[in-house]
């Protein structure tokens, strides 16, 4: 296939990159020239796709890293990197946030680009790491000496594929493909199309060892790719099994297909409330929508949490003996969330039978009996069991006695939205919900949750 009117549509043209590259320079240079005045000792680097040309048309947020030497202790390391920080955002009348990895860093927006100025220590090798993010450097060191121009661009294709089939990015929202991990794969495999051919033959447990360092077997993931900078990590650590599966799939789907191009590009989606509407009513399931509000919380701290709390719901609504057909969550990221479950059962008898100890334990069934009575306890194959009566008949019930301040505990929910869930949920009807542009869209990939790895 010819990729160059897609490369024409992904790829910055010149003046985007030059101008990103003014940019990234102006801010090396004010730091540098900081650093000399104030003798900070403080190496300023471009770091991350912009500075491999790896970056999407229109993604070219800048990564700039201060690197200290090894020997400034952590609490300098912060207190020098955040000041150079803030001073280069103010210099640029920029606008500030702080965010943390492995420690803090400033996030600054700056003439239109998100510019992200972290401290690390100048490393030299894996085995000198501090902190995690002191690999970037070394990062950005390999895949410029071993990727080609033309290698960049077969980049931007598989970032651009997974970007539209859903597994592009290692957020926990998204749990899928990191850039640099897609740059080590068009390194091992050498373009698109053979990653792709590669990628439809994976095996869970498949390993790159780009320099055979050898060391996959202490990782126990669906995919390991060990990183040529650092024998002891995973880059694929953060991949979660279902978009690594989804990728196979998508590569699969696109492999045979004849509408190559479209896996570029955007689904053309005009969602239709009615239409999506009626589909849930074609599906016959009770359908519980549980909306709340969510504190001011980054958001790789926000998903994690509502994916737990989610989770652990269905997990024990199924305990209860009610049956959760689909379960999943949304939020709009900035002021509510929404978990939605699809019933394939939502209300039950009122009694349900309580298993006891087998019968061939005497000791066992005689204190079972005590406590309920033996003209109540009756035999199922070779347990003693009892009827007893539900404390809740209907999933709504339940939900409602959980969300409170003494039995929300029961459940593992995240610990920043406890407090919100509690004071602010409410039942919501899926019309209701739809009206709501965003959530018609989650809607909408609540019932097709395949729609984006085949075109």
């Amino acid at each position: 296939m010819d990729y160059g009117q897609i490369l024409n549509d992904i790829k910055p043209t010149e003046k985007e990159q030059e101008d990103i590259d003014a940019m990234s320079q102006k801010l090396v240079d004010y730091l540098t020239e900081t650093c000399q005045n104030e003798g900070i000792n403080a190496k300023i680097t471009v770091v991350g796709s912009v500075a491999k040309r790896t970056a999407l048309k229109g993604k070219s947020d800048i990564d700039i890293f201060m690197a200290f030497p090894l020997d400034v202790s952590e609490d300098i390391l912060k207190e020098k990197g955040l000041y150079l920080a803030h001073k280069c955002s103010d210099a640029f009348n920029g606008n500030a946030s702080h965010h943390f990895a492995s420690h803090p860093y400033v996030t600054s927006d700056i003439e239109g680009y998100e510019v992200d100025l972290v401290p690390c220590y100048a490393i030299e090798d894996g085995s000198q790491l501090k902190s995690a993010v002191d690999r970037t450097i070394l990062h950005t060191r390999f895949v410029k000496a071993n990727l080609t121009s033309e290698g960049c661009d077969e980049v931007l294709l598989l970032k651009k594929f997974m970007d539209m089939t859903g597994t592009y990015g290692s957020e926990f929202k998204v749990g899928g493909f990191a850039g640099y991990l897609c740059e080590l794969l068009i390194i091992k495999y050498g373009s698109f199309d053979e990653t792709l051919k590669a990628a439809v033959e994976w095996k869970y447990g498949e390993v790159i060892d780009l320099k055979d360092y050898g060391t996959a077997g202490q990782f126990k993931d669906p995919l390991v790719v060990i990183d040529p900078t650092d024998k002891n990590r995973n880059v694929a650590a953060a991949l979660r099994l279902n978009k690594m599966s989804e990728f196979i799939q998508s590569a699969r789907n696109y492999l045979s297909s004849d509408n190559k191009k479209d896996y570029f590009y955007p689904l053309d989606k005009s969602l239709d409330k009615k239409a999506i509407l009626d589909e849930f009513k074609k599906r016959g399931s009770v359908l519980i929508a549980v909306k709340f509000d969510i504190p001011d919380m980054p958001l790789d701290t926000l998903h994690p949490q509502l994916k737990m709390t989610t989770s652990s719901l269905v997990e024990k609504i199924n305990k209860e003996e009610f049956k959760v057909f689909k379960g999943d969550y949304s939020s709009n990221e900035k002021d509510s969330a929404v978990m939605l479950f699809e019933m394939a059962s939502s209300t039950l008898n009122d009694v349900k039978i309580n298993y006891g100890p087998k019968v061939f334990l005497n000791k066992a069934c005689n204190n079972f009996t005590a406590k309920y009575g033996p003209e109540n306890c009756y035999v199922i194959d070779d347990f003693l069991v009892h009827k007893q009566e539900r404390p809740f008949n209907n999933v709504k019930s339940f939900i409602e006695d959980i969300f409170t301040q003494n039995n929300i505990g029961k459940i593992k929910v995240g610990k920043n939205l406890r407090k919100t869930i509690i004071s602010s949920y409410e039942f919501v009807s899926i019309e209701d919900l739809a009206d709501d542009e965003f959530y018609l869209g989650f809607l909408d990939d609540f019932l097709n949750p395949g729609q984006y790895i085949v075109r």
